[in-house]
């Protein structure tokens, strides 16, 4: 029995992943600037270990990522969003 064979025996035959490519929300909104004290849109950025989500996982272009990083951080400093959760 060939490695096809066998493949096809288990139900994994041809199938093939085909990545769904994400759109940047910042762009499709048309937003300019992403503003730190906006703490309800940043916050979806930052899960609950409080990283930064990087642009593969979040779907933003690299300009609003900079920005949306940017804003993250100066809302970290204002205590709008904390650094990390115990």
């Amino acid at each position: 029995m060939s490695s096809d064979q066998r493949r096809d025996d288990k139900g994994q035959g041809n199938r093939r992943f085909v990545r769904v490519r994400k759109s940047c929300k910042f762009c499709s909104d048309k937003v300019d600037y992403i503003d730190y004290k906006d703490t309800k849109t940043i916050g979806s950025y930052v899960p609950e270990r409080g990283k930064i989500l990087p642009r593969r996982i979040s779907g933003t272009c690299s300009p609003h990522q900079r920005m949306l990083a940017e804003a993250i951080k100066r809302a970290r400093n204002a205590a709008l969003l904390p650094f990390a959760t115990d």
